[in-house]
């Protein structure tokens, strides 16, 4: 009874786990439907697994043992997921069909072919198209990062999964790095986020407000380059007004065959575009707010830290200048003495907002009050510019979408003061009160 009710947890298991794989980038409130039914799958085939007698030559064991194989090291974030974990499912129904007679009556094969079912209805996969093979070798695929990852680690090269790193910007304009430092910054003119051997990403930034050091991202220039055989170089400009569905030579995509290496897909038209490099495992999403941009990106590790030391100017991985930065270098924009509020009246410098009403218009779009909170409430007061509201909550939208590790998806600013984390809300009042009161006294 024992191996039969490891078979049925293995089964069971493996189902539950690629069901919660492909859910890992929106967190839920509440467990998804599948979820339940293969747990409850699981609980049918513990309490029953004595009445059920598994012939020997049933081999619903070894398929789910491939199929884990095959999608222990796939990431639903990465572009590309679904036509490997399709490819794994069909893989997964064509040995369960193959099995059928053998395990006829038998409560785990018929666990695993209720779960495949469910997992190819919910990821829209088609029952005739290409399948996984076991052998790394034979899938793998040069122009797929995600494939050839999985295949090194599988021939033990390499014993654990590839890791991803998430830079933002945004915003007037804050800057998350690869190290998950957060700044605020001036960088006024065009500046290098990214610059590796594989792809180039620069912003220009501008003055927001006569008379203020605050900036934000009115032009964004991203280069893909040249990969072997799986794109030529190709590069995409957005400005504000002026956010393209397509790149510089007119083509949404680069690389042969069905499956592109890279393409362009527009969310939202003129507003939301995202950029996925299979290839290089990468995704970029760029979106206009107002009269403004932002800019998110993933990338593998390896990929990101591959430049050269003349290339070591690169906001996302070194973070600003110390000489650019308004914060105090912990990423507290409540700490801002330094920064020139625009000397003028006080109506003029926050056009229809209090601290108080700034506090309150961003506590609807973000009620975690970290560190996004807080650039929220510095960009009304700093710019009187209601669209930074939205540009902030899309940017905490990004990294629940892009970043791997939703422990570090909210960043609470430390204080030397020894300022309690919960008291972010207190700390932006009264860095932002002490900032007006030196400018106005």
């Amino acid at each position: 009874m024992g191996l039969r009710a490891a078979s049925s947890c293995a089964a069971a298991a493996a189902l539950a786990a690629a069901a919660g794989a492909e859910q890992r980038p929106r967190p839920r409130l509440c467990p998804p439907p599948l979820a339940l039914l293969l747990l409850l799958l699981l609980s049918l085939g513990l309490l029953h697994a004595g009445d059920c007698q598994q012939p020997a030559q049933c081999r619903i064991q070894k398929c789910t043992t491939d199929f884990v194989s095959l999608t222990s090291h796939l990431n639903s974030a990465i572009d590309g997921f679904d036509s490997e974990f399709c490819k794994a499912l069909r893989a997964y129904a064509g040995c369960t069909q193959r099995t059928s007679k053998a395990c006829r009556g038998n409560l785990v094969y018929h666990s695993a072919v209720l779960g495949i079912s469910d997992l190819m209805s919910q990821r829209n996969c088609s029952k005739d198209g290409p399948t996984s093979s076991t052998n790394p070798e034979v899938t793998h695929d040069p122009c797929n990062y995600h494939s050839h990852a999985g295949a090194r680690e599988h021939r033990g090269g390499d014993q654990n999964p590839p890791n991803y790193l998430f830079c933002g910007l945004f915003g007037d304009p804050h800057l998350r790095t690869f190290k998950d430092h957060f700044q605020t910054c001036k960088v006024e003119g065009a500046w290098p986020l990214i610059d590796n051997n594989y792809l180039s990403v620069q912003v220009t930034n501008v003055p927001v407000v006569p008379g203020s050091s605050a900036t934000a991202t009115d032009k964004i220039t991203i280069i893909f380059k040249a990969h072997r055989e799986c794109t030529d170089q190709k590069v995409y400009q957005a400005v504000t007004d002026d956010l393209p569905a397509a790149f510089v030579d007119g083509s949404t995509s680069g690389g042969d065959g069905d499956i592109k290496s890279l393409r362009i897909v527009e969310r939202e038209s003129g507003r939301y575009v995202e950029m996925h490099a299979r290839y290089i495992g990468t995704t970029v999403f760029v979106r206009q707010l107002g009269r403004y941009l932002t800019l998110a990106v993933r990338m593998p590790e390896d990929l990101a830290m591959s430049y050269e030391e003349s290339q070591d100017l690169q906001l996302c991985v070194n973070g600003c200048p110390l000489s650019e930065r308004i914060d105090d270098g912990q990423g507290q924009v409540s700490a801002i003495l330094g920064h020139s509020l625009p000397h003028t009246s006080s109506a003029q410098a926050w056009p229809g907002y209090t601290l108080e009403t700034a506090n309150a218009q961003c506590h609807e779009k973000m009620p975690v009050k970290d560190i996004y909170f807080q650039s929220c409430v510095f960009d009304l007061l700093t710019t009187g510019d209601a669209n930074f509201t939205a540009a902030a909550h899309s940017a905490l939208e990004d990294v629940a979408a892009l970043h791997p590790r939703k422990e570090r998806w909210h960043i609470f600013p430390s204080s030397g003061l020894g300022t309690p984390r919960g008291d972010s809300h207190l700390s932006v009042s009264l860095g932002l009160a002490c900032s007006i009161l030196i400018v106005f006294l």
